[in-house]
């Protein structure tokens, strides 16, 4: 019997990758929520109402969808040779033959540079990092690094940690009055983009050890395919520690405006993750399919930790600094 052939709907959310954009969107969102919460607090000096919170979360919202769902079918019309060869992505639109490739890569550039070019009604520098994050993860690391170094998922994971950049760049627009693109007017975008890039390799490492066998099917040097799943876990290890260390924000920076209550939280939260990394045993007996159920635990926590970290973040930086007492703000 012939499978229905989905709705074209259908298909171009597939090409997008929603479920992967919320993450990303969620993350741009908080930032927004923290830059606010302080401002109303005038732990950052600018004045933010309830309305242009809501604004710039939406179009942030919509923007980010279109830029990154953009970005993921140039992705799959780029790597439609090779989503053939795996198991997770041999069912995507491509690959079943439901969309000519022609069709997907306008449709990708059409979107992406659509959602980037909404954030020029925020601020040049948020429409900034769309762009740049559209141009890193298409030509850096799909078409260059994914299919010719181990790094790949290291240098790449820049493009998924700039949704902070963006988010924050559209809420601080009234006072970020510098021509450099890097000068955001504080330290706290920049460790959320930390966040997000030390989180990344751990993240998707897992992902691969779990899955262990299809990118080298299809001939991607993931890390556990070139250096061994041992050497693969012990730089995850390494990547933890960083993200341990970004904890410290408030005590480095003092100047950000971030409680001392920070990093507590996300000490807490980042040692139940990192727990997960150190149970990874790489010589587990391996599941019906021949995948490592340790490294599948490890790649869920990572979602939810990530997750929490945001949530966390924000949560913290609505409470009144008056309740705080010593793990108040610093400054």
């Amino acid at each position: 019997m012939n499978q229905e052939r989905p709705s074209l709907v259908s298909l171009l959310i597939k090409l997008m990758k929603l479920r992967v954009i919320v993450l990303l969107q969620i993350t741009a969102i908080c930032a927004i929520l923290v830059h606010d919460s302080l401002a109303r607090y005038e732990l950052i000096d600018i004045e933010r109402t309830w309305f242009d919170t809501i604004w710039t979360s939406f179009i942030t919202l919509i923007g980010g969808t279109l830029s990154a769902g953009g970005s993921n079918a140039i992705n799959m019309w780029y790597d439609r040779d090779i989503d053939t060869k795996m198991r997770r992505t041999q069912h995507r639109p491509l690959p079943m033959g439901h969309l000519q490739p022609k069709t997907v890569l306008l449709f990708g550039v059409f979107i992406s540079i659509a959602g980037s070019s909404l954030f020029f009604l925020l601020h040049w520098k948020a429409a900034f990092w769309s762009f740049f994050s559209v141009g890193f993860y298409v030509f850096i690391y799909t078409m260059w690094l994914k299919r010719r170094t181990p790094q790949n998922i290291v240098i790449g994971g820049a493009a998924g940690a700039t949704p902070p950049l963006i988010g924050w760049a559209g809420a601080a627009a009234d006072s970020i009055n510098s021509m450099n693109p890097l000068d955001l007017g504080s330290p706290i975008p920049w460790m959320l983009f930390a966040l997000i890039f030390f989180w990344t390799p751990p993240h998707f490492w897992a992902l691969a050890l779990y899955r262990s066998g299809e990118y080298a099917k299809a001939n991607v040097p993931m890390m556990n395919e070139v250096k061994g799943a041992k050497r693969t876990v012990t730089e995850s290890k390494f990547y933890c520690g960083g993200l341990f260390l970004l904890g410290s924000v408030p005590c480095f920076w003092p100047e950000s405006g971030l409680p001392l209550l920070w990093a507590f939280v996300a000490g807490g939260l980042t040692i139940w993750y990192a727990q997960s990394v150190w149970q990874i045993d790489v010589n587990e007996p391996l599941d019906a399919n021949g995948r490592m159920p340790k490294a599948a635990k490890s790649f869920f926590r990572s979602l939810a930790y990530l997750g929490a970290m945001f949530f966390s973040l924000v949560v913290i930086s609505f409470i009144p600094p008056t309740w705080l007492g010593i793990f108040g703000p610093l400054a």
